[in-house]
């Protein structure tokens, strides 16, 4: 190649030289649409990178991993536990409240905290949870848990 385009690096100029297998040569074409801001932002993240706006596109969206699914009973259970969050913190304000006026609060502070914390854990959790399909909970066979 004699001028090679500059925000291609050198390591990708070389690399054009070598043979391909024919599963790996890039012959098809996917547009996409950008305004001209993302494509501003497209262009600084490849020089950035040190790459191709192609090669910075494929990456990000062949290899990086997709966003987690969550079944609609962990939405539900997530968003539930969010409105119990609510009733803690005005229990929380209500407490704070007691106290400043030297009133019995209504609840030990220490165990609201504690109650939030393990709310949010749990609600942390159920977000952190993989689920491949939203039919998942109705395979699952009777072996996998136990009675009490």
């Amino acid at each position: 190649m004699k001028n090679p385009p500059r925000n291609v690096p050198i390591f990708s100029r070389i690399m054009a030289n070598r043979k391909q297998s024919k599963a790996l040569v890039r012959k098809h074409i996917f547009p996409v649409r950008l305004s001209d801001i993302e494509l501003d932002l497209l262009r600084i993240k490849s020089l950035d990178a040190g790459m191709s706006a192609s090669e910075l596109m494929r990456r990000n969206a062949l290899m990086r991993p997709l966003p987690k699914r969550l079944s609609k009973i962990s939405l539900q259970t997530y968003w539930e536990l969010g409105q119990i969050g609510n009733n803690l913190n005005q229990l929380v304000k209500a407490t704070n409240t007691a106290i400043l006026m030297g009133r019995t609060p209504p609840a030990k502070p220490e165990l609201l905290r504690e109650l939030l914390e393990l709310l949010h854990q749990c609600r942390r959790d159920i977000a952190s949870d993989d689920v491949d399909d939203e039919d998942s909970e109705e395979e699952e066979s009777d072996d996998d848990w136990e009675a009490d």
